[in-house]
C-alpha cells in the first residue's frame, strides 16, 4: 500500500516514511509513505477435515441466503422486534418496503457473500467448525487473500521448507469474486454499461478492491467507482429505471460502502434508494443485505425453520445446521428472559451481538454484563442478538504489523469461505465457492478483524 505525505503533515504510526528524493511523486511533488497489509511470518494450523466442510457447505449457504432474500414474509417477522429499537436497520427496512411497494425493477442477483467460522474446541480435543456469521455486503479480503499463499511459500521456501510450501494451499477469491460480477453483467445485456463500485472517500483497503477491479478489466468490463454523495448529485434513473452515472449506464452495482451507520447521512440514504429503485444487479441488494443480519442468523438455528425455507434439501439442511453456534433471542418475553439470566450467570459461555458489520461491535466478559444489566428491562435488547461463545484452541505464530516489532504470541484464527452466486429471474444461473481468507489475531483481542487493526492476514496450513 502506498500513502501520500504532505510535508507539514503528521505521519501515523503504521507509515513508514522514505525521504529519499525517489520517494516523491512525479505528478504533485508530495512524499510517497509506504506501508503493508499486516499478517503471519508462518501459515497457521487448521484441520483439513474443517476445511473441506466449510468448502463443501458453502454452496448451501449461497442458496439459503438467497432464499431468504426472496422471503419478504419471513424478513418482515423475523425483523420486526429489531426495527424498532435499532435505527439503522430500520432505515434499510423502510428502503425494502418502499422497493417492494413499487415493484422490484432488476431481475438479474448477484451475491457475493463470506461465512465466517471458528474451531470449537472440546474438553476430550474434538475440533467442530462453528459459524460465527455471515457477511452479506462489501466481504472484503478476497482481493489480499489472493496474493498471501505466494508470501508463506515465500518464506518456507527461504527457509528450506519445500514439503512444507508445497502444502500452502492455492486461493484466488478476487478471481472467482470477479466472475460472479462478470455474470451478472452479461446478464444484464448491455456491452456498453458499466460495473459501478460504491467506495469510501477515505478508503484504507483500496488494492483489496483493486484487485477485484482488474480481474474485470481484463475481461473488459469498466468499472468507475463513486462515493454515495456522487450518485446523489450526478446518478439519474430513466423512465425503464435504467441507471446512469453521468450518461454511462449502469449494469451492477457493487456495494465496498453502506454497511454501517456511521456511512449514511441524509443524502446518502437517499442515494441508497435511488441505486435500490433501479433495474441494475445490486451486490447486495437491499433485502440480500437484511438477509445477513444477525437477528436473522438467529432466527435460522430455530427448530424447522431451514426447513421451511429449503424444502426437500434434508442433506443440505443437515450440512447448515451442524455449522450453528448456540444462538438466542433477546425479544421480550420468556425465552428472552431465559437468555439474558443464563448469559448473566455465565457470561464467560457468550457474547452479545448488535445488527452492526465491520467488527469490534460485540460485546464480553464484564463489558456484556454491564450492557445485559442496562437492557435486561428494556425493548432495546430486542436490537441484540446472544450467541454462544466459541472456544478455539490457541497456537503459536509471529504476527508482522507495519510500524511494529515481531511478536511471537498465543493466536486464535478464524476462516471465511467466499460464495459467489447468480440469479435470473427464478434461475440460479450460478453458486460457488472461490476460495478462502484466514485471519489470526492474538488471543488478548476479544473481538475486531483485519481492518480494525486487530487481525492479521494467515492462510491455512492444513493438518
Amino acid at each position: 500500500m502506498i500513502r501520500r505525505w504532505l510535508p507539514g503533515s503528521t505521519l501515523s504510526r503504521e507509515s513508514i516514511y522514505i525521504k529519499h528524493p525517489e520517494s516523491r511523486c512525479l505528478l504533485c511533488n508530495c512524499f510517497l509513505v509506504v506501508t503493508y497489509a499486516p499478517f503471519t511470518l508462518f501459515p497457521s494450523p487448521v484441520p483439513s477435515t474443517l476445511l473441506e466442510q466449510a468448502y463443501a457447505v458453502q454452496m448451501d449457504f449461497n442458496i439459503l441466503v438467497d432464499a431468504v432474500s426472496q422471503n419478504s414474509a419471513f424478513l418482515e417477522q423475523t425483523l420486526s422486534s429489531t426495527i424498532k429499537k435499532d435505527e439503522y436497520t430500520a432505515r434499510l427496512f423502510d428502503i425494502y418496503k418502499q422497493v417492494l411497494k413499487e415493484g422490484i425493477a432488476q431481475t438479474v442477483f448477484l451475491g457475493l457473500n463470506r461465512s465466517d467460522y471458528m474451531f470449537q474446541c472440546s474438553a476430550d480435543g474434538s475440533k467442530a467448525l462453528k459459524q460465527i456469521e455471515i457477511n452479506t455486503i462489501s466481504a472484503s479480503f478476497g482481493g489480499l487473500a489472493s496474493r498471501t499463499p505466494a508470501v508463506h511459500r515465500h518464506v518456507l521456501n527461504v527457509l528450506n521448507k519445500t514439503n512444507e510450501a508445497s502444502k500452502i494451499l492455492s486461493n484466488n477469491p478476487s478471481k472467482g469474486l470477479a466472475l460472479g460480477i462478470a455474470k451478472a453483467w452479461e446478464l444484464y445485456g448491455s456491452a456498453n454499461a458499466v460495473v459501478l463500485l460504491i467506495a469510501q472517500e477515505k478508503e484504507r483497503n483500496i488494492f483489496d478492491q483493486r484487485a477485484i477491479e482488474n480481474e474485470l478489466l481484463d475481461r473488459k468490463i469498466h468499472v468507475i467507482r463513486r462515493r454515495f454523495e456522487d450518485v446523489s448529485e450526478r446518478g439519474s434513473l430513466d423512465q425503464n429505471r435504467r441507471l446512469f452515472m453521468e450518461d454511462q449506464e449502469v449494469a451492477v452495482v457493487y456495494f465496498r460502502d453502506g454497511y454501517m451507520p456511521s456511512q449514511y447521512n441524509a443524502q446518502n440514504w437517499e442515494a441508497r434508494l435511488l441505486l435500490e429503485r433501479s433495474c441494475a444487479a445490486k451486490c447486495p441488494d437491499i433485502a440480500t443485505q437484511l438477509a445477513g443480519t444477525k437477528k436473522v442468523q438467529q432466527e435460522l438455528s430455530r427448530v424447522g425453520l431451514l426447513e421451511a425455507l429449503l424444502p426437500g434439501q434434508p442433506e443440505a439442511v443437515a450440512r447448515l445446521r451442524a455449522t450453528f453456534a448456540g444462538l438466542y433471542s433477546l425479544d421480550m418475553g420468556e425465552e428472552g428472559d431465559q437468555a439474558v439470566a443464563e448469559a448473566l450467570a455465565a457470561p464467560s459461555h457468550f457474547v452479545l451481538k448488535p445488527q452492526r458489520e465491520g467488527g469490534g461491535n460485540n460485546f464480553y466478559g464484564e463489558e456484556m454484563v454491564h450492557a445485559l444489566e442496562q437492557l435486561k428491562d428494556s425493548e432495546e435488547r430486542a436490537s441484540y442478538i446472544l450467541m454462544e461463545k466459541i472456544e478455539p484452541e490457541p497456537f503459536r505464530n509471529c504476527l508482522l504489523r507495519p510500524g511494529s516489532p515481531a511478536q511471537v504470541v498465543q493466536c486464535i484464527s478464524e476462516l471465511g469461505i467466499f460464495g459467489v452466486y447468480v440469479r435470473q429471474g427464478t434461475t440460479l444461473v450460478m453458486n460457488k465457492h472461490v476460495g478462502h481468507l484466514l485471519r489470526t489475531k492474538a488471543i488478548e483481542h476479544a473481538d475486531g478483524g483485519v481492518a480494525a487493526g486487530v487481525a492479521v492476514l494467515d492462510n491455512p496450513y492444513p493438518v
